[in-house]
């Protein structure tokens, strides 16, 4: 009987292409990589830089607080001679020690409010503690070099003075509150009347000494961010009624 015999044939390899990236394929990888990854830096310097603006401004709200506290606390410890103590000034007195005095003067190109009363809320500079009622003297001067600007200083010095003292700044005042924009005071009598200035040696308000004052504080954030305002109005403990 024959046998027909069967042979298996050959398997044979797939014929299939290199499954493998092309070159282009690695280069559209590699842009959407980096298109990714820009966008995740972008992003994440941005949160950085928001951080950094809420930063300085929580920094500012802070220096402001701290600033209108000190002043808040001066004027709510001031001293004022009353009648029958004080007596309208003769033409060549000195000015009253115990007075308030508000005006205007320029630090840089700019105009700001400059402050004088007398105060017992004395903040000595030195160990030696000093008692007394304090000359408080707020102005703005301007400071910083190359980049300028405007601080807001507390002139702190004891009674009595010599005959011939007179106030002058001092790099020795501390600094209260840096990058002022504005530091404006406005002054009011017992009839809530405005004034933009205040001599209580004046016979023009009958020597009297304010009833209250407003402050308004204006700071630079700065980053380039903008400005921050801050306003608070004071009265006055005591005050000086008007001479008739």
């Amino acid at each position: 009987m024959n046998r027909k015999s069967f042979t298996c044939p050959a398997a044979s390899a797939p014929s299939g292409k290199n499954t493998g990236f092309t070159l282009l394929e690695i280069l559209i990888a590699i842009f959407i990589f980096s298109v990714v990854i820009s966008t995740i830096f972008g992003t994440f310097n941005g949160v950085i830089s928001r951080t950094d603006a809420i930063k300085n401004g929580l920094d500012g709200f802070e220096m402001a607080r701290i600033c209108l506290n000190r002043i808040s606390s001066d004027l709510n410890a001031i001293h004022i001679e009353q009648k029958p103590l004080y007596h309208p000034p003769d033409f060549d007195d000195p000015p009253d020690p115990y007075g308030v005095f508000g005006k205007e003067t320029f630090a840089g190109n700019k105009n700001f409010s400059q402050l004088r009363f007398a105060s017992a809320e004395h903040l000595p500079m030195t160990r030696q503690p000093e008692k007394g009622i304090a000359e408080i003297v707020y102005y703005v001067k301007e400071e910083g070099y190359p980049e300028y600007n405007f601080v807001l200083k507390r002139s702190d010095v004891v009674y009595p003075y010599d005959e011939d003292y007179q106030f002058e700044e001092k790099e020795s005042d501390p600094v209260l509150c840096e990058n002022i924009e504005e530091f404006n005071i406005r002054y009011y009598d017992h009839e809530e009347n405005e004034y933009e200035q205040w001599d209580s040696d004046s016979d023009f308000l009958k020597y009297a000494t304010p009833y209250a004052m407003k402050i308004k504080l204006i700071i630079n954030s700065g980053d380039g961010d903008g400005s921050y305002t801050f306003e608070t109005k004071i009265a006055l403990p005591v005050f000086r009624e008007k001479f008739e």
